[in-house]
């Protein structure tokens, strides 16, 4: 009875104790001005470099304008750069004790890793939103419906969602920040070898091969299919619905396998 109630209490307490835990890192993101200009200003400027510094010497074919081409992919691949920083801030708080004293609080466990989700989507939210708007003012216009438009931006935070599983296993992985920041490598080789930013149609045989099938590559497309319209669909050879089954099923995967591995690495530190 004892352990009944005790586990009813800590059910009662899920809701409070998850919102603590994702205001605390919502609190300390903007206290970091390091955070904010890697969530908000790095992918703006990448983006505005790659349209007026890059753009002109990357074509593509149907017609397809590189700004439109682009936008998307940007958008799509600044999920990874916005999240990135959960695995350093949990492998910080697993080496400063932090995940310790709270593990110690009469709260659910469960709580530490999903208010840390909470205040990723919410950051996410933000960065993809100044993305999207830095995008406009670039040059890039809607060419599906508004509906596809929110359906696109709705993708993308359940993509974030899943990334933010991934990010926060390996932070518990690493164990601390120093080796947390080796996680950066997997971002630039997963958007960087995909279409994000260039067609996978110049890239080598061998490498395309990765790139056409790597789930960066299949959300890019996507948000495309859903933004661009017909010209989208020319150029990718499918429509929208082709690539967001596929996009969804690994987001699926992403956020299954890695959310049970959190959980794995969690219960055992």
């Amino acid at each position: 009875m004892t352990a009944l109630a005790t586990t009813r209490q800590a059910g009662s307490h899920l809701p409070m104790s998850t919102l603590l835990v994702a205001k605390r890192a919502l609190l300390t993101f903007m206290r970091t001005p390091q955070l904010v200009v890697l969530s908000t200003v790095q992918m703006a400027g990448f983006l505005v470099a790659f349209r007026y510094v890059f753009g002109g010497a990357i074509g593509t074919s149907q017609g397809l304008p590189y700004v439109d081409f682009a936008v998307p992919g940007f958008i799509a691949a600044g999920v990874l750069f916005s999240t990135l920083g959960t695995a350093i801030a949990m492998a910080d708080d697993l080496q400063s004790g932090l995940i310790d004293r709270l593990r110690s609080l009469p709260m659910p466990r469960s709580s530490v890793l999903i208010g840390r989700v909470l205040a990723d989507v919410i950051v996410l939210t933000w960065s993809l939103g100044v993305t999207t708007a830095v995008g406009f003012a670039i040059g890039f216009r809607l060419h599906g419906t508004v509906a596809q438009g929110i359906a696109a931006f709705g993708v993308c935070l359940l993509f974030g969602l899943a990334f933010s599983w991934v990010f926060i296993a390996a932070g518990l992985l690493a164990g601390n920040a120093q080796a947390a920041n080796g996680v950066s490598l997997i971002v630039f080789v997963l958007t960087f070898v995909s279409n994000a930013y260039v067609p996978s149609s110049s890239m080598p045989s061998w490498i395309r091969g990765f790139a056409d099938n790597q789930p960066v590559t299949l959300m890019a497309d996507t948000v495309r299919a859903l933004t661009v319209g017909d010209r989208a669909q020319a150029l990718l050879g499918h429509d929208a619905s082709y690539f967001m089954i596929r996009s969804l099923i690994w987001t699926a995967a992403l956020m299954v396998g890695f959310g049970a591995l959190a959980v794995a690495i969690y219960r055992r530190r």
